[in-house]
């Protein structure tokens, strides 16, 4: 059974001379334990899909069709405001945002931003919390959880910003984690180290990813399905090693022109693939 089912979907917004389609009428479905990795330029629609999923977009986005989790309506219909996502963010679903440095609230410590998604929604002491932070810094990687918990984003790095983000959407174990670019802003090394973490969460939890990026090699290294994205629409669909080997579509195989094959083998040594 399908995890997150999305059927039709469109997204435009309000444009002088009428209005903006975004996303023309896209469908798939990621089922427990698999990857689906939505690319695509600029502008081509993955991260408004993601967000769309999550209830995120702005007010004057204007939805049409339907997104179905765990076979429960998430949105259906014609407006924003019949979305039920808010029952499903944050436990059945989390999503990891691409520059943790923008996203993360500069005035908070880790344990505090780390622990407001589980006070959000769960009731426990601080010290219960405290655990909780911890263990959820430690499943994403950090090596010294206890060391991080007073630091405030501006003292961390890159890498472990993007850890403690990470640590923010496992807490209260979601069945969906989105990710959407989460590594366009590190270096190759730390890139290659947390695309190893995901693929090892999602094989250790089960997850089911959904995984944004504009670089098909960076696909080739989470695997699993690939959907390419040009202008709000498919182009083409299939198993990523199969769209990477064989592209069908010719937005798609200039996206294998232009993405090094050595940038693909180096990334697959790193992690072992």
């Amino acid at each position: 059974m399908s995890l997150l089912k999305v059927r039709n979907l469109e997204i435009s917004f309000p444009a002088p001379d009428g209005e903006l389609r975004a996303v023309a009428g896209l469908s798939f479905s990621v089922h427990h334990g698999e990857t689906l990795c939505l690319v695509g330029e600029s502008g081509s629609g993955k991260s408004l899909t993601a967000l769309a999923v999550m209830g995120l977009l702005p007010r004057s986005a204007q939805m049409r069709g339907e997104i179905l989790f765990e076979n429960e309506r998430v949105m259906t219909g014609e407006s924003p405001s019949i979305f039920q996502g808010h029952r499903f963010c944050g436990r059945g679903m989390a999503m990891i945002f691409q520059e943790p440095t923008a996203c993360l609230n500069p005035s908070m410590t880790v344990l505090q931003l780390v622990g407001e998604a589980w006070s959000v929604r769960r009731h426990g002491s601080r010290g219960e919390v405290r655990d909780h932070v911890k263990e959820a810094l430690a499943q994403a990687g950090v090596p010294e959880p206890d060391e991080l918990l007073a630091r405030y984003p501006w003292q961390l790095s890159g890498g472990l910003a993007q850890r403690v983000m990470i640590a923010s959407a496992l807490i209260l174990q979601p069945r969906l984690l989105i990710a959407d670019e989460p590594t366009t802003a590190l270096d190759v090394t730390t890139q290659v180290r947390i695309l190893s973490l995901l693929c090892r969460l999602r094989t250790e939890r089960n997850l089911a990813l959904l995984f944004i990026t504009h670089d098909l090699s960076v696909a080739g290294l989470m695997g699993g399905r690939t959907m390419v994205l040009r202008h709000g629409e498919a182009v083409e669909t299939g198993e990523t090693r199969e769209v990477l080997a064989s592209p069908q579509h010719p937005f798609t195989r200039s996206l294998v022109d232009s993405s090094p094959a050595s940038a693909l083998r180096a990334g697959r040594s790193r992690m072992g693939v």
